[in-house]
């Protein structure tokens, strides 16, 4: 489903909800897209099935409250927000900034990667302005996470930094980006980035 994702490939807007055993790298997983979702758990797909369909609105039940409530204490790990998905352009844009390896495991921005990913990688800028991070995150895909300090926003940092991104791993790259952070959604929509879909990651 991922690489049909990225091919631009969706799936068919019917309605449906597979239920599909827990993936690598989560504990629980909710995706979901126009008129589809997949619930990414290990638990009784009858029992999914049930509850989406017992919803005032059935659609959009994988990806409300209720449902990631409900999905928590079956699984008993609790889910993350619900975040817009994005995957970067086929063509990636050789490195614009002068990046360059970080120690910065304090931040909470790399200790968040180190929680979700393996293989992290952390390169910024040499005033460390502005930072990212790259990992093998949900099923083995490549994420990456974007930091720029308050004090050098405003500046085109973060849609640099997503743009150099795509060229520093050996796959398609993946964004998370909660909608509410309207300044990282405008940095990888700037960098060419597409939104594929919404997901809510349970756990670690």
């Amino acid at each position: 489903m991922l690489a049909d994702l990225v091919a631009g490939v969706d799936p068919a807007a019917d309605g449906s909800v597979t239920t599909q055993p827990a993936p690598l790298g989560a504990r629980a997983v909710v995706v979901g897209g126009t008129a589809w979702a997949v619930v990414g758990a290990d638990v009784d797909p009858g029992w999914v099935s049930a509850w989406t369909a017992a919803s005032p609105d059935p659609i959009a039940a994988p990806l409300s409250a209720r449902f990631l409530a409900a999905l928590a204490d079956e699984t008993g790990v609790e889910p993350g927000v619900v975040d817009a998905v994005l995957v970067a352009p086929a063509a990636p844009v050789r490195p614009a900034l002068p990046l360059q390896p970080l120690e910065a495991a304090g931040h909470p921005r790399v200790q968040r990667a180190h929680l979700h990913r393996s293989d992290v990688r952390v390169l910024g800028t040499p005033d460390a302005a502005a930072l990212l991070t790259l990992g093998r995150g949900l099923a083995g895909r490549w994420e990456v996470s974007i930091e720029v300090d308050s004090a050098a926003r405003g500046r085109g940092l973060g849609a640099a930094l997503a743009a150099a991104a795509p060229a520093l791993v050996d796959g398609p790259l993946w964004a998370q980006v909660a909608p509410a952070n309207t300044a990282s959604l405008r940095s990888f929509l700037a960098a060419g980035y597409r939104v594929v879909c919404a997901e809510s990651l349970f756990g670690s």
